[in-house]
């Protein structure tokens, strides 16, 4: 519950000037900051959960493609029709934007690049590879590396302005 109070200057100024109309500011209490921070804690908690859990499964399925351990997934992609050097360069982004989670400067940029990989599973799920439904998974991953990013979004911002040129 946020309280109000003016300070000496406002009440100062608004006696002074009958006109002005005192601007209320909210004061937080002891209490309320501390179920902030430990609501920033907790979130802080899942979103790294969530990272690591992520990062764990997309390392896996990078190297999945790039040794070729599972005939389906080479069968999946020959039938996509752009060769072997696609399963690999997919493979590649997946490792590194798996890895590229672990890394707290680089989370946020990984995780909108894997939710741009998911976009083209769900468009190859869509159009190439059906049945229709299996685009839910990546649709589902993709979202959830949107979420990411939108937490990591000033890790991104920062990030970015140190690569952009002056």
């Amino acid at each position: 519950m946020a309280v109000t109070a003016l300070s000496r200057t406002e009440n100062a100024f608004a006696s002074s000037a009958p006109d002005a109309l005192p601007v209320p500011r909210p004061v937080s209490s002891p209490a309320s900051a501390g179920a902030a921070a430990r609501r920033s804690r907790a979130a802080s908690i899942g979103l790294w959960t969530a990272q690591v859990l992520l990062a764990a499964l997309f390392v896996f399925a990078g190297i999945n493609k790039l040794l070729g351990l599972q005939e389906e997934m080479i069968r999946q992609f020959a039938r996509i029709g752009l060769g072997t050097w696609f399963r690999y360069f997919v493979g590649t982004l997946e490792l590194a934007g798996g890895l590229g989670l672990l890394i707290p400067r680089l989370s946020g940029l990984a995780a909108l690049a894997l939710a741009g990989v998911m976009v083209g599973a769900i468009f190859t799920h869509i159009l190439v590879l059906p049945p229709v439904y299996f685009a839910a998974f990546p649709a589902i991953f993709a979202a959830g590396f949107l979420l990411i990013a939108r937490a990591r979004r000033s890790e991104i911002r920062t990030l970015l302005a140190r690569i952009r040129p002056s």
